[in-house]
């Protein structure tokens, strides 16, 4: 089966007309980064927490009776932080931590795994993630040489979430304008600020105009999301 690139997957998730679609979605994510499994967990305006993705069922009902989150050092360093987190770089050394690690692995979760924690509007929370067994080492640089992708992969999902109605969403009122396209369409490509002011031959002060203007009339919390909400709503193709 040939590979499926990562704009066709963008494509997909700007394709999908319901929540039930995302199960495929997941399928295709782990096929393309070569990853065990990737999961997508969010909460709607109600509070209740909605998942999707490849994890063994047996494993999840287990980590939420058990009340695992409570204890989970992922769960603790995603209410923390707004960066991706690497779990090798989190401490598993108390006894709760080294169990939830344990029984993972032996579910077939892990113990290599990326979670990037996605804060939308309302207070409405996400977080997706990839997993997989491999060495440190060769994680350190999977996770490097697709972290641009990644990142615009979980804004992505969050924001088909929105669009579906999981949790209410923001309306677009304005279009981008041509140099706000640009400059989104750099960005999901990769590129640095830098690179991108250098691109369009532009100063990083107007560079930085043009993408805050862009995350305002997108509604979006960040630039990342601001980039995923461009490419959902079809305003960028990369």
């Amino acid at each position: 089966m040939p590979e499926v690139g990562i704009k066709a997957i963008f494509e997909v998730i700007q394709g999908i007309k319901s929540q039930d679609d995302l199960h495929g979605v997941m399928k295709m994510i782990c096929d393309h980064f070569d990853v065990a499994h990737a999961i997508y967990f969010w909460t709607n305006s109600d509070g209740a927490v909605h998942h999707v993705g490849t994890y063994p069922e047996a494993w999840l009902t287990r980590y939420l009776e058990l009340g695992y989150g409570r204890q989970d050092p992922v769960v603790h360093a995603c209410y923390h932080s707004f960066r991706p987190i690497d779990w090798q770089d989190l401490d598993w050394s108390t006894k709760a931590a080294q169990t939830i690690m344990t029984e993972a692995v032996a579910a077939g979760v892990g113990p290599q795994g990326l979670t990037i924690p996605v804060r939308g509007p309302k207070a409405q929370y996400a977080v997706f993630t990839i997993s997989d067994d491999t060495c440190p080492e060769a994680w350190r640089i999977k996770c490097a040489d697709h972290m641009a992708d990644l990142l615009v992969l979980a804004h992505l999902l969050n924001d088909c979430v929105l669009e579906l109605g999981a949790v209410e969403r923001h309306s677009l009122t304005r279009p981008l304008s041509p140099r706000e396209v640009d400059a989104m369409t750099y960005l999901a490509r990769g590129y640095s600020r830098a690179k991108v002011a250098a691109t369009l031959e532009i100063s990083e002060h107007t560079l930085r105009a043009y993408i805050e203007s862009a995350r305002e009339k997108l509604g979006a919390t960040n630039t990342v999301n601001a980039v995923a909400k461009a490419i959902s709503h079809g305003f960028i193709i990369i």
